[in-house]
């Protein structure tokens, strides 16, 4: 069989294709892949890191706050569908995902056309106007949330999970690992900080603001600033041993091993680690995504008892008080993470993988 897997713009959306290849693969070794992004971004780097190959799109979102810059987009739209509708000519695929981001709404609907399967992964617990008008030609639609029955079609869906990377589904063996790569103390508290790929303005300056507060109370900082704000946030803590600034992590596996307690936006990708991993988190959604999305997301979670929730708004003076707290309350720590372990979804991409197979019968 062969495969056109489509989406990007973010780790939130690659990692998973990625891990649905692969997944696909194992079942069949022989399949063949042709993965379709958009130009600029990082999928047209790190899918072919990855092994694979990708076509770029001329494409990009709606944009919401500045409307003048929409005025190109239906241009994009059509010289993307021309792009694909000859790609799928000359690749012939049996079938095409859909994994989220800007090229796969134009892919998904132009095998739609072509009369070719479709399935559609929706990783967060709000599903993006996008996926939805798709869900009407798209054969299957795997979730990763329940209660999904509002945005799709109960009889095409299936309960999935979001795919997760294969090196974090046993962070637990590798503490003492974790603590040694990143050149931190066994005998003092860790916190992750993690804003994404691209970095989150509000967490890393809720963490630069008080990093004077974090060094005092004996915690040690993994924080990944993002490329963005790397320049901007690493030059205060050059002088603190105890303090790790990253732009971007390669080893997340090991930051999790490491990590006592996590802060991160509430991304799908990054909601399915932290309960594969089993770790407290302290969550940030996003206030910058369609939908407020992430919202939703941490919702899902907080409603288990299984995160805390910080507000976007709040957390410059909340955000570190409310880590501090829950560092020092172990029972509250424990709590946290047997809730969040309870909802992980381990064989998520094996999942999807035997859904895309059975796209052709």
């Amino acid at each position: 069989m062969k495969f056109i897997i489509s989406g990007g713009g973010t780790g939130g959306h690659i990692y998973p294709a990625i891990a649905i290849a692969e997944a696909i693969k194992k079942e069949m070794p022989e399949a063949e892949f042709l993965f379709i992004g958009a130009k600029g971004k990082m999928e047209m780097e790190k899918v072919p890191k990855a092994g694979y190959k990708i076509e770029g799109l001329w494409i990009s979102g709606f944009q919401r706050k500045e409307l003048w810059k929409n005025i190109s987009l239906p241009f994009k739209i059509l010289f993307s569908m021309i792009k694909v509708w000859g790609l799928i000519s000359k690749f012939k695929p049996d079938a095409v995902i859909g994994v989220g981001g800007y090229a796969s709404g134009v892919a998904l609907k132009v095998a739609g056309w072509r009369k070719i399967p479709t399935l559609i992964h929706e990783q967060n617990s709000f599903a993006g106007k996008t996926n939805q008008l798709l869900a009407k030609s798209a054969k299957k639609i795997c979730v990763a949330y329940d209660n999904m029955e509002r945005f799709f079609p109960k009889e095409k869906m299936i309960l999935t999970g979001n795919p997760v990377r294969q090196d974090i589904l046993d962070t637990s063996s590798k503490k003492a690992e974790g603590l040694k790569h990143y050149g931190l103390d066994n005998d003092k508290k860790v916190i992750l900080v993690t804003g994404g790929s691209l970095g989150a303005k509000t967490i890393n300056e809720s963490i630069g603001n008080n990093l004077k507060e974090l060094t005092e109370a004996n915690v040690q900082i993994i924080w990944q600033v993002g490329k963005f704000y790397f320049e901007t946030f690493s030059p205060m803590a050059a002088a603190m041993a105890s303090v790790k600034v990253l732009g971007f992590i390669d080893r997340m596996d090991l930051a999790y091993a490491a990590a006592d307690l996590v802060i991160a936006r509430a991304g799908a990708l990054t909601i399915s680690e932290l309960c594969v991993c089993g770790k407290a988190a302290i969550l940030i959604p996003s206030p910058n995504v369609a939908e407020d999305h992430q919202t939703s997301n941490a919702m899902s979670l907080v409603k288990k008892d299984a995160a805390v929730l910080v507000k976007d708004a709040e957390a410059r003076k909340t955000l570190v008080k409310t880590a501090l707290d829950l560092l020092n309350d172990e029972k509250r720590i424990n709590e946290l993470e047997i809730n969040i372990k309870k909802l992980t979804m381990p064989d998520a991409s094996e999942r999807i993988a035997k859904e895309c197979l059975a796209l052709k019968k």
